[in-house]
């Protein structure tokens, strides 16, 4: 991970975006606290190809309703991130899910495998919430197929207010080690969860270069996505971002 180990920032960034004709992307929080969400938003307007934030605020928090009043005054946030992945359970930030739809915001979950029957749980409980699962609940690449991520995977397929995000697939593999080949079959079964209205793009950049290179994460998620239509790999890369985030 040595060579993330630094900052990176917009005028890094949109020179790689314009190398692999992106037009516009999100910023999505690493870091637990708000000054990174405004920070990002800072961001966001002073460069246009950010067309949007993914923030953080305690959804734990007794004053959650009044911040999340606070960030919607800005157009450019979109929605929560909330890292499970660090927790054992999730049930003191529910009443702050239970805000979220008043303010238009999605809520993105960042999980690991083993928390997926959680997440089921979670989304099936605010069926009106639209929730995002990161890194296709992080999935252990290296040692192939599991039947339990396979069933999990299609229950939260199976639940209309969930989406799914392709990204974080490089840095999931055993030092960071791996054949395109091998994330397939992972797509594929992710796909037939989820359909094509319901997937989308995401390049986890800059983690991604710790495993790889930004065209790498591009070239593989098209090389799936093709093979099922111009229309298809539009959806996955553009279009279903755009009405997920209300861009």
């Amino acid at each position: 991970m040595s060579n993330i180990r630094k900052d990176f920032l917009p005028e890094d960034l949109g020179p790689v975006l314009e190398r692999n004709n992106i037009d516009g992307c999100i910023a999505v929080q690493a870091n637990e606290s708000e000054e990174e969400s405004q920070f990002l938003l800072d961001l966001a307007s002073q460069n246009s190809f950010v067309k949007g934030v993914v923030g953080w605020v305690d959804l734990a928090a007794d004053n959650c309703e009044e911040r999340l009043a606070y960030f919607s005054k800005n157009p450019l946030f979109k929605g929560i991130r909330h890292t499970l992945q660090n927790e054992d359970s999730h049930t003191n930030f529910k009443r702050g899910i239970s805000c979220l739809r008043k303010f238009d915001f999605s809520c993105e979950l960042l999980v690991r495998e083993h928390q997926l029957p959680e997440v089921i749980a979670l989304v099936k409980e605010y069926p009106a919430q639209r929730f995002l699962l990161d890194h296709m609940g992080k999935p252990q690449i290296s040692q192939g197929l599991s039947n339990k991520w396979i069933e999990n995977i299609q229950q939260l397929g199976a639940c209309n207010n969930v989406s799914c995000k392709v990204s974080g697939f490089l840095s999931e593999t055993e030092s960071f080690e791996w054949d395109v080949n091998d994330f397939m079959p992972f797509f594929d079964a992710m796909a037939g969860a989820f359909g094509e209205n319901r997937i989308m793009f995401g390049s986890d950049w800059p983690v991604c270069l710790a495993a790889g290179t930004y065209e790498d994460t591009v070239k593989i998620v098209e090389r799936f996505f093709v093979n099922r239509g111009n229309s298809v790999l539009d959806k996955v890369m553009s279009t279903n971002a755009v009405i997920f985030y209300n861009l």
